[in-house]
């Protein structure tokens, strides 16, 4: 999952994209408006709209003129409504008031995320790297061979596979896969070692330390 970062604060672009690539995420960060436009693609955008050298509203036109698919969340110390509306005219998803806790920010991207990741799991399919994983049969292929996972281990590794490279919280995979947080971070870590051990392939189910676990996509 590639992030871009649109901030022209050094200090505080320095602690989110931290943050961001502790939990497994690519960064990008772009200090003005000109660099935010000219970025590479992304998947997400985090976009201050007190830029230096232009308007972050046009900026967020401008990104989703190119890409109508890219998700949007404008960070910024603008809190007046009009900002706000005019913030969701143009293209952004969600919007963010300075000061934030970086907890709430994440739990934004991850709902975003995860209204993305419907669109995935209509797919029926996703291929990520050796796995082919079929959501709707509830099958899964490794190097075009079948595995057979128990219901709890598919639902692990469905979770892990909507954000292939991102790190997941252990709450959030205990959330969708026993809907609560109450399991026990034993009961996790004894199905995690086995389906790493049926995937045959450990490396591809990478422990987050601190944080969770991360399907590596190549």
């Amino acid at each position: 999952m590639r992030i871009l970062l649109v901030e022209d604060d050094l200090r505080v672009a320095s602690v989110m994209k931290s943050m961001l690539v502790r939990r497994g995420y690519q960064v990008e960060h772009a200090a003005t408006a000109r660099a935010a436009v000219e970025a590479a693609p992304c998947d997400l955008v985090l976009l201050d709209l007190s830029l230096p050298d232009g308007d972050g509203i046009d900026v967020c036109r401008a990104l989703r003129t190119r890409d109508d698919n890219l998700a949007i969340i404008a960070v910024t110390a603008r809190s007046d409504e009009r900002d706000k509306v005019n913030g969701f005219r143009v293209g952004a998803d969600d919007y963010v008031v300075k000061p934030f806790s970086m907890a709430e920010l994440q739990l934004r991207i991850e709902a975003l995320l995860r209204r993305a990741a419907r669109g995935v799991a209509a797919r029926q399919t996703r291929d990520i790297g050796p796995l082919r994983i079929d959501f709707t049969a509830r099958e899964v292929l490794v190097d075009a061979k079948p595995v057979a996972l128990t219901r709890k281990e598919f639902d692990i590794l469905a979770s892990l596979a909507r954000q292939p490279g991102v790190a997941v919280t252990r709450e959030r995979i205990l959330l969708d896969v026993w809907q609560t947080t109450w399991s026990g971070r034993h009961t996790l870590e004894v199905h995690i070692a086995s389906l790493r051990a049926k995937l045959g392939q450990p490396d591809l189910v990478r422990t987050v330390r601190g944080v969770g676990y991360r399907l590596q996509a190549e």
